[in-house]
């Protein structure tokens, strides 16, 4: 019995570090574009837990296989736990780290960051209910959310060390306003990608 929950233990600890990430950007309060402030490492942390979510999930799947404990449970833990993780975390992440300050770009900048922030894991959930309902596993429609949460985490990283090096601009910000809604996009496109 233990065997066959392997593969849905690694995917909680996907989830677990994603948790970890959400609730880590979460406790930061004094980031701001003109001012590193003294919590600018914990939005780094924050995305390594994401990297680490992003471990485990590559492995549950093909662990299950090899197993031979592949379960209707573990398909549909495994999309929740990837909203989490590859939706939420990364959009709290780009929340704390470039919406702060988004007032100081443009009128109007804080509604636009809560509407990205809240577009990324929407578009997220969209595409993993109809990867979970579709009958061709051999294609996905649109990118899936942990590529697209992937990207996002990357940007997040590399701004964090900007940030850190006292190198982040308002192109940082922008970078971040245009990448976040066309990942939004593709993943609910009907764009066909093979699967690996």
């Amino acid at each position: 019995m233990f065997r066959k929950n392997i593969p849905n233990i690694i995917t909680l600890m996907n989830l677990s570090f994603g948790v970890l990430a959400i609730m880590i950007a979460s406790s930061t309060d004094k980031i701001h574009l003109h001012q590193r402030g003294e919590d600018i490492n914990l939005i780094y942390f924050s995305c390594l837990f994401v990297i680490a979510a992003a471990l485990f999930d590559r492995f549950d799947g093909q662990l299950a296989r090899k197993l031979n404990a592949t379960s209707e449970i573990g398909k549909q833990l495994d999309s929740l736990c990837d909203l989490i993780s590859f939706g939420v975390a990364p959009a709290v992440i780009a929340w704390k780290l470039h919406f702060a300050s988004i007032a100081l770009i443009m009128p109007g900048g804080r509604l636009i960051g809560y509407f990205l922030a809240l577009l990324f894991p929407i578009s997220g959930a969209i595409r993993l209910a109809r990867f979970n309902i579709q009958d061709d596993s051999h294609i996905y429609f649109g990118i899936p959310i942990t590529l697209a949460g992937s990207i996002l985490t990357l940007l997040n990283l590399l701004n964090t060390y900007l940030f850190l090096r006292g190198s982040f601009t308002r192109a940082n910000v922008i970078a971040c306003i245009v990448l976040m809604p066309l990942l939004s996009v593709l993943m609910i496109s009907r764009f066909q990608v093979a699967k690996v």
